[in-house]
């Protein structure tokens, strides 16, 4: 595409195609980014010096910018520049559990990841606004700090199926494996099992989003502990490294739990600034064994009522 310079203005007109193509100087700020979308052309006006060589930016760096924002806009938007699904991140502010809700707009068939008991009354009534049909209530695996949904959305929600791993030996209508696929309308999880933490847990990759759901084993700067329930610090680090730290570095990491008020990070800030595992394996371990950390407060009530997953009488879970 040619460009459009403008002698009195002493500035240049760059059309921008955030499908994918640049002008043919391929010129592009950090504050531009900003407004880079999908489908949509957009002009900018940049300065430019009497040397037409001496651009403010190199190739790889408008490549890098176009990858990012293209990144970003593909959890959003699909291809044609249209939402085609609903993503909630709710909070269970006792026990900092994450739950996520994921919906297919067109069918309308949803799962649930993580739900917490005490907040069951919220996410049906979240289901409920948005319209649609709870597929299944899914667990990264048998939590020892607070008590699994799953139970009341059973028998609330007639459609709804529990999914757990097979592994974890707890109860639930559908048991997961290593490659699984959870689907949901258009859309698909795949299961890829990180042990370590505990002997079931898995994550669940949606590849079409570039996101993954960590569970407990990578937390945002940090992991979940080893230190009870079949813990292992070396299966948690290898786990890690070979099922989440070998996705493409721009995937967005939504852990299961927080307690510092992030809500997401990616694959790439982990592998580099992860305070456990960015360090070597036996540096892992080692720390790992030195934490120290308190009994957890709930683990009695949980671990019992988590192993009958999605089968349990939440009332009986609530006493």
């Amino acid at each position: 595409m040619p460009l459009m310079q403008n002698t009195t203005l002493g500035t240049v007109l760059v059309k921008i195609f955030a499908s994918g193509t640049l002008g043919t100087r391929q010129q592009l700020c950090h504050s531009c980014s900003l407004c880079f979308r999908r489908r949509s052309t957009v002009t900018v006006s940049l300065s430019t010096s009497s040397n037409n060589k001496s651009s403010r930016h190199s190739d790889a760096a408008i490549r890098s910018l176009q990858k990012r924002r293209m990144s970003s806009d593909r959890f959003r938007m699909n291809i044609g520049g249209e939402k085609d699904f609903i993503f909630k991140q709710l909070l269970d502010y006792k026990s900092y559990t994450y739950t996520y809700l994921l919906g297919d707009c067109l069918s309308r068939e949803a799962v649930l990841i993580d739900p917490v008991i005490e907040m069951a009354d919220r996410d049906i009534q979240v289901i409920k606004d948005l319209g649609l049909n709870l597929k299944y209530a899914v667990n990264t695996h048998v939590h020892a700090d607070h008590i699994t949904g799953s139970g009341v959305l059973k028998k609330r929600l007639k459609d709804c199926k529990s999914m757990i791993a097979s592994v974890s030996q707890a109860k639930a209508d559908i048991k997961l494996n290593e490659g699984d696929l959870i689907k949901f309308g258009g859309h698909e999880l795949e299961v890829r099992s990180t042990p370590g933490h505990t002997d079931g847990c898995l994550s669940y990759v949606w590849h079409d989003k570039m996101v993954v759901f960590t569970g407990d084993a990578v937390l945002i700067r940090g992991c979940g502990r080893t230190d009870f329930q079949q813990g292992d610090a070396g299966r948690l680090y290898d786990s890690v490294h070979k099922k989440i730290f070998v996705l493409p570095k721009d995937y967005i990491i939504y852990p299961a739990h927080d307690y510092t008020g992030q809500t997401s990070s990616t694959v790439g800030e982990e592998i580099r600034y992860n305070s456990r595992l960015s360090k070597t394996r036996d540096e892992f371990i080692k720390i790992m064994k030195e934490l120290n950390l308190p009994y957890p407060k709930q683990i009695d009530k949980a671990l019992p009522a988590n192993m009958v997953c999605g089968i349990f009488d939440e009332e009986e879970a609530k006493n």
